[in-house]
């Protein structure tokens, strides 16, 4: 190499031993902050229509009232894992496009998106769901219960499955569609429970509509207070007018446990959810955006 060639290498080297030692390290990708929030999504697990809504008061004012009642499905995500709360009316029911009659007519039920398959697009299966719970144990609320048999914890009021599992089978009632309990992890409670220990995820006991009834107040983040209630308010009037639904086990305590969820309402100023209310599940954010 001619002298000149090695006076530019060695000026060029030089220089670069240089600029290395002044120019500042490369910066560390910041490490991601744990996401502690709780999310809420609202999944699609069902309707019914009634050509009579009779039943949802036992005062007369939906006598000979058509209408319509859903069975959602809620996915909440916990730091601590995947809880589901009621799991709707079953994805057997969608094999039949056009839905299946009860009743000789009377209620039309109707599946049209699987809750396989909406777990599918949050990347889940049921195997990863960590905790199933139920507002109680009619059948529009355990059609897919037995997804879960095998891997998830059950919390399950223990009056509320001697009830179901009496016989005869109460009204609304089939026992097969939780037959999974039987075999399963469950966690027996007779009251309220902290689901993940750190009041942000609470059942709470509110008998009536069936004799283990519960309510679930979620605490988010950014929205703020949120009552689940099952089947205390199947409508939006229900809870306006205290309506006391005439297939309940008991009206007195019906209405006691509306006063109980009124005054938690009121205290943590929740957003409450009248859980078979149309209106109420579209109001939620579409799946898969979700509260939090």
């Amino acid at each position: 190499m001619s002298s000149w060639k090695s006076c530019l290498l060695a000026a060029s080297l030089i220089l670069f031993s240089a600029f290395a030692a002044a120019a500042p390290p490369a910066a560390k990708p910041a490490a991601a902050a744990p996401d502690d929030d709780v999310r809420l999504y609202a999944l699609d697990c069902g309707h019914l229509d009634f050509k009579s809504l009779g039943m949802f008061s036992d005062t007369g004012e939906y006598d000979g009232r058509p209408g319509r009642i859903v069975a959602p499905c809620y996915l909440i995500r916990h730091p601590a894992g995947w809880m589901l709360w009621d799991t709707g009316l079953g994805d057997r029911i969608a094999q039949s496009p056009q839905g299946v009659d009860l009743l000789d007519g009377l209620v039309h039920e109707q599946v049209t998106v699987t809750l396989v398959s909406q777990l599918n697009a949050l990347g889940l299966a049921p195997k990863d769901i960590r905790v199933i719970a139920f507002s109680h144990l009619h059948e529009d609320h355990v059609g897919n219960a037995n997804l879960f048999a095998k891997t998830s914890t059950w919390i399950v009021n223990d009056k509320e499955l001697a009830w179901a599992k009496s016989d005869p089978s109460p009204l609304r009632v089939d026992p097969a569609l939780f037959s999974g309990v039987d075999s399963a992890d469950v966690k027996h409670i007779d009251g309220d429970i902290d689901v993940f220990g750190d009041g942000r995820v609470i059942i709470l006991k509110a008998p009536g509509h069936t004799p283990g009834h519960q309510v679930l107040l979620l605490r988010l983040k950014k929205s703020g207070a949120v009552l689940l209630t099952g089947g205390l308010y199947p409508l939006r009037e229900s809870r306006g007018q205290r309506r006391v639904p005439a297939i309940n086990v008991s009206r007195a305590d019906t209405l006691a446990s509306m006063e109980r969820i009124e005054k938690i309402a009121a205290n943590q100023k929740a957003r409450v959810v009248a859980q078979g209310d149309p209106a109420d599940f579209a109001a939620l954010p579409k799946f898969p955006a979700y509260l939090n």
